[in-house]
């Protein structure tokens, strides 16, 4: 095969990976592609936990035909025991000559030494094919994995002049029903969301997900609910959990948990306290074509951060999104560390 063809079926299963990102985690969702040497193909994506990973399903699938194809897989094969057997195994046992992979995983039990293994045994590697794209697409698990932080993405949603809620704390839905599913399915793709305790108190937010399928047309997972301080026991956002004290031990505990992605919704004490410690991967910023034009309007951020125009904070537009009547702006910053 040349890497016209490479590109091609890494496509498909780059597009197979996404049937995955609903159901996969804490595990990546991975896609595959196995093409026979009598141009037969098979696809797969990584199941619920517990389940097939992607290279497992198209094995299944292909059986005997396995022997002498191509596997094309957007991640380096496992090669750890865990819930599932190492793919890698399954992989050198079906006969397969070539494996082609995307991107490398970041996982320190795994990196590079899944590619080792199929070496040993005679399989060809090839490393690198649609290499961009699917590290955008498995951005949250291998940050994680590199990090031992979960990538954080910081929801806000404002008035035009950055406005979150009226001075009497008042502030449901200034955005429009496409924006605000629009969140739901930021909500489905993150394992855990955080909300401040005096927005439990204001709002009382459940923050369940609504009206979202996973692709097998089961219900997604339910995100784990956190609350950075207390929530009274008849809150709605119950059962969660509480934290307090330094927000990186935090986040430390959130990933021992599984946690790839968290999503932080506010309220505005919470959001410059993540700006201040430069914690946040990703904000998305929705705004709706409203203005408060008050200086007791409440903002977006709370707290003393930027003192000088030589101390503000840049970074890059990564997308701007008409949804109805508002917009959604991507914004990742210029993080100052090291992740």
């Amino acid at each position: 095969m040349n890497m016209n063809s490479d590109s091609k079926f890494m496509q498909r299963a780059y597009d197979r990976a996404n049937f995955a990102r609903l159901i996969a985690p804490p595990n990546p969702w991975v896609g595959a592609v196995l093409v026979t040497l009598y141009g037969t193909s098979f696809e797969g994506h990584t199941q619920r936990p517990g389940q097939n990973h992607a290279e497992a399903q198209v094995l299944e699938h292909a059986g005997p035909q396995a022997k002498g194809a191509t596997l094309f897989v957007t991640l380096e094969p496992c090669c750890i025991d865990a819930k599932t057997p190492p793919c890698v195994n399954k992989i050198i046992n079906s006969g397969i000559s070539r494996v082609v992979i995307g991107v490398q995983d970041t996982d320190p039990r795994v990196s590079g030494r899944g590619m080792e293994l199929l070496r040993e045994a005679g399989v060809e590697v090839t490393l690198g094919v649609l290499e961009d794209e699917i590290t955008s697409q498995l951005k949250p698990y291998l940050y994680q994995r590199r990090t031992g932080l979960p990538f954080v993405i910081m929801k806000l949603a404002a008035s035009l002049d950055g406005k979150i809620a009226a001075p009497d704390n008042t502030s449901k839905w200034i955005t429009g029903p496409e924006a605000r599913q629009d969140v739901q399915n930021l909500r489905a793709q993150s394992d855990a969301i955080l909300v401040g305790a005096k927005t439990v108190q204001i709002d009382d937010p459940g923050l369940r997900i609504l009206d979202i399928n996973a692709p097998d047309g089961q219900a997604v997972r339910e995100p784990l609910r956190c609350v950075l301080g207390k929530a009274k026991s008849e809150s709605k956002v119950n059962p969660c959990l509480e934290y307090s004290g330094d927000i990186t031990e935090m986040l430390k505990d959130l990933a021992s948990k599984g946690v790839l992605q968290l999503m932080v919704e506010g309220g505005a004490g919470v959001a410059g306290g993540f700006f201040s410690e430069d914690l946040v991967d990703c904000y998305v910023f929705y705004y709706a074509p409203a203005i408060f034009a008050s200086n007791s309007a409440l903002p977006m951020f709370n707290g003393e951060n930027t003192g000088t125009i030589d101390s503000l904070r840049r970074g890059t537009i990564d997308s701007v999104v008409t949804l109805g009547s508002d917009i959604r702006v991507t914004y990742i910053p210029d993080r100052r560390g090291n992740n």
